[in-house]
């Protein structure tokens, strides 16, 4: 399935100058965008980045169909266009499941639980103590949320109904996100807080949790691919 979302801080100022580097001409509409982007986040937070995750979701989810090597679903001869096409670019079901996900669960998730620990953490910051502490509050509270969260409803968009199917699985994966989340947090936090302006924060998040997202979609596929290879070899045992 789709991303589970790192947490980390994503406040933006209120008033917003982009301070990107000099580029050349070919980059200027890049700049515009990001500028654009950042402008919106500052204005309208939420709906920013709901809509961002979702999207994020949708295009990692079709990713991983094509790195997992999910096969693409079997359409008639005379099915429309549209669903040949979708079937091609293994666009299915689940990736607007997952779409959804991001933007009514997610995001939002994510960016109340940052926000409460960035309110606690407000003008604590300046030292290397208070930075280390954001980062280890971050990593064992706001992480483990995000990640059972994912694992949850990626198991029920994945077919799981029963408590016991939907604990299963935050159980299988729960340990695996955190441990590539306590790995990557510190140095993506540690980036940023030393090397970004604040208004380039989230910007950069999107880019690392989209990376990884990419990758926990995959490893995920490539899990349900093979317990699908086991049900149909026991099958034929039977």
């Amino acid at each position: 399935m789709s991303s589970t979302r790192v947490a980390y801080p994503t406040s933006t100022p209120s008033k917003v100058v982009v301070a990107v580097p000099p580029t050349s001409r070919g980059n200027d509409l890049f700049r515009v965008l990001l500028s654009a982007y950042i402008s919106e986040l500052s204005a309208r937070p939420l709906r920013t980045k709901s809509i961002t995750v979702g999207v994020f979701n949708f295009v990692q989810d079709i990713l991983g169909n094509h790195l997992a090597g999910v096969p693409p679903k079997r359409v008639p001869k005379d099915a429309p266009l549209y669903e040949k096409l979708a079937a091609r670019l293994k666009i299915d079901g689940k990736a607007f499941k997952m779409l959804l996900y991001g933007v009514f669960i997610s995001a939002p998730l994510s960016h109340y639980t940052t926000g409460y620990l960035q309110k606690v953490f407000a003008g604590r910051t300046n030292t290397l103590a208070g930075k280390v502490a954001q980062i280890l509050a971050s990593c064992l509270i706001s992480s483990p949320i995000t990640a059972v969260s994912y694992l949850a409803c990626s198991a029920v968009i994945n077919g799981a109904r029963t408590q016991k199917e939907i604990v299963g699985a935050v159980k299988r994966g729960f340990m695996t996100i955190m441990r590539i989340s306590w790995m990557t947090t510190p140095v993506s936090m540690l980036t940023a807080q030393y090397y970004l302006s604040p208004e380039m924060w989230v910007p950069f998040f999107n880019a690392v949790t989209f990376v990884l997202g990419t990758y926990f979609n995959t490893q995920v596929k490539l899990a349900t691919i093979a317990k699908e290879k086991r049900e149909k070899r026991e099958e034929k045992k039977d």
